[in-house]
């Protein structure tokens, strides 16, 4: 049986992250917890680990992706509003 759990991914920010988590993990929003940004996931604790792959950009920030192919996920904020990230699974 599929026991469907929502987790928490802690992530520095840089321009590629990279996030184990179980294979078919749907991921919810981005969110910053403090100053400390975050990815929330739908995920089975029971299936195998895969890695994911996401960039991160600040506002401004040439975006040097294909966005047609890659999925948005949200913008977060950190340093009371000093900066803006928009992260990006690709």
């Amino acid at each position: 049986m599929f026991i469907k759990r929502i987790f928490k991914y802690p992530f520095k920010v840089e321009d590629f992250v990279a996030i184990e988590m179980p294979k078919k993990a749907h991921v919810l929003t981005v969110q910053a917890q403090g100053d400390v940004p975050c990815i929330w996931a739908v995920v089975n604790s029971d299936e195998e680990i895969e890695t994911r792959c996401f960039r991160c950009y600040g506002t401004g920030q040439v975006l040097d992706i294909d966005i047609t192919s890659s999925r948005y996920i949200g913008t977060f904020q950190l340093l009371s509003g000093q900066f803006i990230g928009h992260l990006f699974e690709s």
